[in-house]
């Protein structure tokens, strides 16, 4: 962790004081309690805990993953001691209101000490969607939901899980199977909230069972059947579920059992350390209250339940961007360390290499800087964004109505970019890293391969590419007739202006250019109206457009940091330098297939494959 340290608590202490300007938000009455010093209190102690728990279970937890004993999941006792060191800090309260215990810490302070975490370990404990689950219900759940299962879930003594995805239904929610039917006429009156016997099966669902805490609190979407007792084939009746793993009353004391079965484990590549799980919801193992079907309570109203999850799927995604630059950051200080340290090859002169002279440092090789350099934009820039989108949550929730209003339009539009960016390109951050270390990077001996396997699954988690590319061409650009993308562009503005006179003339001329060309290449993808057309190579545009968008990240942040005396601001410039000279002018090629509505892909014979 030291060498990461190293890295990781400057860069966040350059973007959070000098770019985004903390010390602003500190003075707005939700966050009059902090001030400079303590946030960075908050963030050594995060190091601190990750260094202490997190690193050291990494590998262990990885090795030694989740085992499947008659019905139960057996971990490793390292996740039960990082589990509760970062529960017995209070993270997962840090960012809620004073009136439910928490610290009302800025989220992008919160979001900050979430990538040291994830650095250390992002397999090692269930904090993220627990989280996530608790916040949902205190936006949609009722009194009693919020005051029994949301509470115990922020103070750590109940986990969360998100249960959306069936076999034969991933993200194809209006294909889901479960099925949710009335306990009867006295159901209506549960204290907990209107009470359903839930039936169906839920599959590759992340801490869906353990011995970490004394209880799951799963919400699950399940359809309920209409007067016919017939089930919608599309997303009508799709309802939100509170299933918790074992039965409470109103005042939160454990009962008996619910009908909610471990059915298996899934083996992936990554994240071992977490279990993941398949589980069967009423198949009769139990008899919860006496009948046949999981007990579960309604949150909200009736159908409302796509609406209500995506509310916790998008605060999950801000953090999935975010894992996965931390693991980008983690390879690039293992390959940098590496790279500083190892003797290999000759030095190219005019005559050539000199066989005679000696074997100089790797990092001494152009190719391995730009190995370096690479990994350096792709994860400090996944980060910023992530750090930006949490600025904006901020915004949002503390900013004048003009203020939040826009706030939200712009998280609407980046929140796609914000996970699928970093998941790519992190990715190939860590494929970079295992270079760097050439044959070594392959061995068991050095963490990078496992930084690899671990960000795999990033580009999957919470909505793939190609999910997260249709919501941004096919919704979120034409929103409020482009008022998303407007008032994007307005910021990209602004920052060209501040690079020009920051002295950055030609990568302000650049982004304004790759900008245009985003916005019309938008317009050109949909000019036959037809979507067919318009979102054959959705994917395509969403990584032009993120790549626009991280040039404007890098090249906002190097604006400041030209006059800037921090340690961190060269690097800063150079890595933005990197991004503008290799990759923004790869947007052109992608933009190209877009806008002429390349129909190979999309009407290709599928005996052609």
């Amino acid at each position: 962790m030291t060498v990461l340290r190293e890295k990781l608590l400057p860069t966040l202490d350059y973007l959070l004081h000098e770019w985004l300007d903390i010390g602003g938000l500190l003075h707005r009455p939700r966050f009059a309690d902090h001030d400079k010093s303590g946030v960075d209190d908050v963030l050594r102690t995060a190091a601190d805990i990750a260094a202490k728990w997190f690193e050291p279970a990494n590998r262990l937890i990885d090795e030694h993953e989740p085992r499947f004993d008659d019905g139960r999941v057996v971990l490793p006792a390292a996740t039960q001691h990082a589990w509760d060191a970062y529960v017995e800090f209070g993270f997962m309260l840090a960012a809620h209101d004073a009136e439910h215990g928490g610290l009302q810490l800025p989220r992008t302070v919160d979001f900050a000490t979430k990538v040291i975490l994830a650095s250390a370990s992002v397999a090692v404990s269930p904090g993220m969607l627990t989280e996530a689950n608790a916040a949902l219900l205190l936006v949609h759940g009722s009194d009693a939901q919020r005051a029994v299962f949301a509470h115990r879930e922020l103070t750590g003594q109940w986990t969360g899980t998100m249960c959306l995805s069936e076999s034969e239904a991933g993200s194809s929610l209006s294909d889901i199977t479960t099925r949710a039917v009335s306990d009867g006429p006295a159901s209506a009156d549960d204290p907990l909230g209107p009470r359903y016997r839930l039936s169906g099966n839920k599959m590759w669902i992340s801490a869906g069972e353990h011995e970490l805490t004394e209880n799951i609190v799963h919400l699950v979407l399940a359809k309920i059947p209409g007067p016919e007792g017939k089930v919608d084939p599309g997303t009508r009746g799709i309802s939100l579920f509170i299933v918790p793993k074992f039965l409470v009353d109103e005042d939160g004391r454990l009962g008996e059992r619910n009908d909610v079965v471990l059915v298996g484990l899934n083996h992936k590549v990554g994240y071992r350390g977490t279990p993941n799980t398949a589980l069967a919801f009423g198949d009769g193992t139990y008899a919860p209250m006496g009948g046949r079907g999981a007990i579960g309570y309604l949150v909200g109203a009736p159908g409302d339940g796509l609406r209500q999850m995506f509310h916790m799927m998008n605060a999950a995604r801000i953090e999935i961007g975010l894992s996965a630059a931390a693991l980008g950051l983690a390879g690039y200080a293992v390959s940098l360390d590496y790279a500083k340290q190892r003797r290999q090859g000759r030095p190219v002169t005019r005559s050539g290499k000199d066989a005679r002279s000696r074997p100089v440092m790797l990092i001494e090789h152009a190719d391995v800087k730009r190995m370096l350099l690479a990994q350096k934009a792709y994860a400090e820039g996944g980060i910023a964004l992530g750090l930006y989108a949490a600025r904006l949550l901020d915004e949002e929730t503390t900013g004048s109505p003009d203020a939040a209003a826009e706030a939200g339009r712009l998280l609407e539009i980046l929140t796609p970019v914000v996970k699928s960016w970093p998941s790519e390109w992190c990715l190939e951050a860590n494929s970079l890293a295992i270079q760097v270390l050439g044959g070594a990077g392959y061995t068991r001996d050095f963490a990078v391969e496992q930084y690899w396997r671990d960000n795999r699954l990033n580009m999957i988690h919470e909505g793939t590419h190609g999910i997260q590319a249709l919501d941004l061409l096919g919704r979120k650009i034409r929103q409020q007739d482009g008022a998303h993308l407007r008032a994007l562009g307005g910021r990209v503005s602004v920052t060209v202006e501040r690079a020009r006179t920051a002295g950055l003339v030609t990568e302000s001329e650049q982004l304004a250019a790759a900008w245009e060309q985003a916005a019309q290449t938008a317009t050109a993808a949909w000019e036959t109206g037809d979507p067919a057309d318009a979102l054959a190579n959705a994917t395509p545009y969403l990584q032009g457009f993120g790549h626009v968008i991280l040039a404007w990240i890098w090249l906002d942040i190097a604006a400041g940091a030209v006059t800037s005396e921090h340690a961190e601001a060269p690097g800063k410039v150079a890595a933005m330098r990197f991004f503008f000279v290799y990759e923004l002018p790869k947007v052109r090629a992608w933009f190209d297939v877009v806008a002429q509505r390349d129909a190979l892909c999309r009407d290709l014979d599928p005996a052609l494959l």
